[in-house]
C-alpha cells in the first residue's frame, strides 16, 4: 500500500507544481491546494500505515495492551488542514479583489497595475 501512496504523493506534487506554474491565478490556487494535500499525505505515509486501537492505557497498566495508532501524525495533519484552509480562504479573497480591480486572471497582466 505504501508504494502506491508514494506514487500518489508524487503525482499530487507534480500536478500541484504544474498548476502553480500556469499563468492563471485560479490555477495557482488549485496548485496550492494540491501541494498542501500532498504534504498531508506525506506525513501519513512517513508515519506508517498501521491500524490499531486508540492510544488509551487501561487502569492499572503501565502501557497499552494492544498495538495502538500513533496520534501525532493525525494531530499534525489536522492542524495542517486547518491552516491550509485559512490560507486558501485568504488567497481566494485576495484573488477575488485582484480580479475585481484588474479585470483579468492572467498573472502576467498584473505587473501593469501601477495606475
Amino acid at each position: 500500500m505504501e508504494p502506491f501512496l508514494a506514487v500518489v504523493v508524487g503525482g499530487l506534487f507534480a500536478a500541484g507544481l504544474y498548476m502553480i506554474l500556469r499563468r492563471s491565478i485560479v490555477k495557482l490556487l488549485i496548485g496550492l491546494v494540491l501541494l498542501s494535500n500532498a504534504a498531508n499525505l506525506v506525513i501519513f505515509v512517513t508515519a506508517g500505515l498501521h491500524r490499531g486501537v486508540p492510544p488509551l492505557v487501561p487502569e492499572g497498566a503501565s502501557a497499552p495492551l494492544h498495538t495502538v495508532a500513533d496520534p501525532l501524525p493525525q494531530a499534525l495533519v489536522l492542524t495542517a488542514i486547518v491552516i491550509s484552509f485559512g490560507v486558501l480562504a485568504f488567497a481566494m479573497a485576495l484573488v477575488h479583489r485582484t480580479h475585481a480591480m484588474v479585470k483579468t486572471d492572467d498573472i502576467n497582466d498584473l505587473t501593469s497595475t501601477d495606475s
